[in-house]
């Protein structure tokens, strides 16, 4: 009995930590969101709210890596249930690195619009890479969720197109600056907001790794893509 009761607390206590890695990925969504208005509309408030929550996704941070080291040091856990853990601080470690990511793209959207500089239609640019990037880091939360293994394993191929998505916005915009120095401070801030995009892709593509890392036991890192570089299809121009 005292066993048994042990066990049900020590998973009550996982439970609340995975509830908690929930609620900072809601944040963490939000705020990409957010931003990613900001830098369409240039909503400076939007933009002010977009740095505050970072606050609370650092204490956030906090908190939960409290959390695990105190759960690790008092239940000593061991195989699947030490790589459960191991896996959660991995996790909140990128999402605190997404409400970074998100923090910047407010904060260049906000001097972008304030500058009112000559633009190049910099949210077209990036709308695509943003809207797959979101749907990465949707999906990668809800497999972490329901520990899907099969779903993250479909979604480690997204990241590659979105690393080409950001290739081609880089080569649009070095053309644009070329053609028209006019353009090179904001699509300067373009390229800025489109590289923090692709950084949040790696790290919701992180988050499926872990995982497949809890459910599978495989450390799948720095393996290669699942998808060829070579075999993505080619974005507009």
């Amino acid at each position: 009995m005292i066993g048994e009761h042990s066990s049900k607390q020590y998973d009550n206590e996982l439970e609340a930590i995975r509830s908690k890695v929930l609620l900072m990925g809601g944040i963490v969504e939000t705020q990409f969101l957010d931003a990613m208005t900001c830098f369409r509309i240039g909503n400076s408030e939007r933009a002010d709210r977009v740095m505050r929550e970072d606050d609370s996704v650092n204490q956030l941070e906090v908190q939960l890596d409290d959390a695990c080291s105190h759960l690790i040091v008092r239940r000593q856990p061991a195989a699947n249930d030490l790589r459960t853990i191991m896996a959660t601080i991995k996790v909140i470690t990128d999402l605190e690195r997404i409400g970074d990511e998100a923090t910047k793209i407010a904060r260049v959207a906000k001097a972008l619009h304030a500058r009112g500089a000559v633009t190049v239609n910099h949210y077209e640019m990036v709308r695509g890479i943003a809207n797959n990037t979101s749907d990465l880091l949707h999906d990668a939360l809800d497999a972490f969720a329901r520990n899907d293994g099969k779903q993250a394993l479909q979604l480690i191929a997204q990241d590659a197109v979105i690393d080409h998505e950001f290739r081609s916005i880089m080569r649009n915009l070095i053309t644009f600056m070329m053609e028209d120095p006019r353009t090179i401070s904001a699509a300067l801030d373009t390229l800025w907001v489109a590289k923090a995009i692709e950084r949040i892709g790696d790290h919701a593509k992180n988050i499926a790794e872990y995982v497949i890392y809890v459910v599978e036991g495989k450390d799948i890192r720095h393996t290669k893509s699942a998808v060829p570089v070579e075999d993505l299809p080619e974005q507009a121009e």
